[in-house]
C-alpha cells in the first residue's frame, strides 16, 4: 500500500467535524503554497512580461474601475 492510500483510508476513518479540520488546514495549506509560488515566479521574472501587458493595455485606456 502506498502512503497516499495509507493516507486517504485514514480519511475515510476520520469525523465529519476531523475531516472540516482536514480540509480548512489544507485550503490554508494551497494558499500558502500558492503564495510562495507566486512570490518565486516574481522573483525570477516570470511575471515581468504580463506585469509589462497589463501597464500597457491601462495605459491605453484598455482597464476600467472595478
Amino acid at each position: 500500500m502506498t502512503k497516499l492510500e495509507e493516507i486517504e483510508n485514514a480519511i475515510r476513518a476520520l469525523s465529519a467535524e476531523e475531516i472540516a479540520k482536514l480540509r480548512a488546514f489544507l485550503d490554508e495549506l494551497d494558499g500558502q503554497l500558492f503564495d510562495a509560488k507566486i512570490e518565486r515566479d516574481a522573483k525570477s521574472g516570470k511575471l515581468d512580461k504580463l506585469a509589462a501587458s497589463a501597464l500597457a493595455g491601462h495605459r491605453a485606456g484598455k482597464s476600467r474601475e472595478l
